[in-house]
């Protein structure tokens, strides 16, 4: 079911009000994703005042998620400020001019596009700014979109693994086996090299290659430009906000979400004198911080009645590759099944606190594997969304099934890489 550029729906041919419209719908809209969040929050709040989780136990998990979701809220609000002051969109159009019409060069630089915001401004920038911005690229280039959606989707997934900013799950592994950021990567870069190169092949071989498009070249866009002063002095100054955010992740240690914060005020004071309408309540990320609050109330009661037993006999207590390869096997089921977060906080309560290398496999497994259902994450499924409200059409049985390889072959190569070089 290939996608033909010229046979682009009327509305892209406005990107940037489409894309507006979309992330409108996404935050005030109430879907039925959005109910399930709230039910997931108040069914939580039930398991505490029934007793079924204790409050002692709730109150501790509270406290552990707390600098985590000041940096969620933080980062997301700084991303789509810098989203509104165009930065996203001169950058992607700057590297299709930079590729010069020839698609291999143009696949590279939206890897590392792609990939490079990911690893540093978390997997949620990628999906919610990156994808309507890479989507919005595909009409005035003449590129076909579905190559484009497909590397914002994969990346958004398998380039986390570096930091523990890029993902939740990263801050909280972290967290459990006490390591700074420098020392997350230390121990990670060899998984993530393995997870980027298994990604690059796969996206070429299954969407990029030249049967899988129609044109040998494609149209280089014209650069987006600043139309005034004041877009000018909003662009540069959250683009300095982030710049300021991504060189000290490797100094702020635990107060990662106190940085976030700073550069998220940076960016909504900017706004505030120069553009003040765009500062809306729309702009706060509720429903993923209900989300994360539900899921680390629910998941415990579910350890409480069962749960834990179930995960510890998939996952085991080996501290070697066995175990390694097991967890992370895991994990990556257990995420296409549910979801990756309830998957890795329902390992981690089972993996011994000294099985380091247990636990970072079981974070590879629900970092990578979440690419073979539209539901194993939530950047997977904010992807497919706007895919949908720009009309590319995403075809299921070819999703499913190329997922299943990246992840089999990423998984596996990525848990390897961490045992030889962790």
């Amino acid at each position: 079911m290939a996608v033909v550029p010229e046979q682009v729906d009327s509305s892209e041919r406005n990107p940037p009000a489409n894309a507006t419209a979309s992330a409108e719908r996404l935050h005030w809209g109430l879907s039925m994703l959005d109910w399930v969040r709230v039910g997931l929050l108040l069914a939580g709040l039930l398991c505490v005042l029934t007793g079924l989780l204790p409050r002692e136990e709730a109150a501790d998990n509270m406290r552990r998620i707390g600098p985590l979701l000041l940096f969620l809220g933080s980062v997301i609000v700084l991303a789509e400020l810098t989203r509104q002051a165009k930065v996203f969109d001169v950058i992607a159009h700057r590297l299709a001019i930079l590729g010069r019409g020839y698609y291999p060069a143009l696949f590279v630089l939206c890897v590392l596009f792609a990939a490079a915001t990911t690893t540093l401004l978390n997997l949620d920038t990628t999906a919610v700014l990156i994808t309507p911005v890479m989507l919005a690229l595909a009409a005035p280039a003449r590129i076909p979109p579905l190559p484009l959606a497909m590397t914002t989707i994969w990346l958004a997934n398998t380039a986390s693994l570096l930091l523990p900013v890029s993902n939740l799950t990263n801050l909280l592994a972290a967290d459990r086996v006490a390591l700074t950021a420098t020392e997350f990567a230390t121990k990670m870069w060899a998984p993530q090299l393995v997870s980027l190169a298994a990604t690059m092949l796969c996206l070429w071989v299954w969407y990029w290659r030249r049967g899988r498009r129609d044109n040998d070249r494609y149209l280089p866009p014209e650069p987006v430009r600043p139309a005034n002063a004041k877009e000018r002095v909003l662009m540069y100054t959250t683009a300095g906000a982030c710049l300021l955010f991504i060189v000290a992740i490797p100094f702020v240690g635990h107060r990662i979400g106190i940085a976030a914060t700073i550069a998220a005020a940076i960016a909504v004071l900017a706004f505030a004198v120069f553009d003040r309408s765009s500062l809306r309540w729309a702009l706060f990320p509720w429903r993923l911080l209900v989300f994360v609050v539900g899921l680390f109330l629910v998941v415990p009661t579910l350890g409480r009645l069962g749960l834990s037993d179930l995960m510890h006999m998939l996952i085991g207590s080996d501290s070697g590759a066995a175990g390694a390869f097991r967890a992370a096997g895991a994990g990556a089921t257990l995420s296409n099944i549910a979801n990756n977060l309830p998957a890795y906080t329902a390992g981690e309560a089972v993996v011994p606190p000294e099985n380091h290398n247990q636990l970072l496999a079981l974070l590879i497994g629900t970092n990578i594997g979440p690419i073979v259902t539209p539901w194993a994450s939530l950047a997977t499924l904010l992807c497919l969304e706007f895919c949908r409200t720009h009309n590319v059409r995403v075809p299921m049985l070819r999703f499913v099934l190329t997922g299943l390889g990246l992840a089999v072959v990423g998984t596996t190569g990525a848990v390897a890489a961490l045992l030889v070089f962790g």
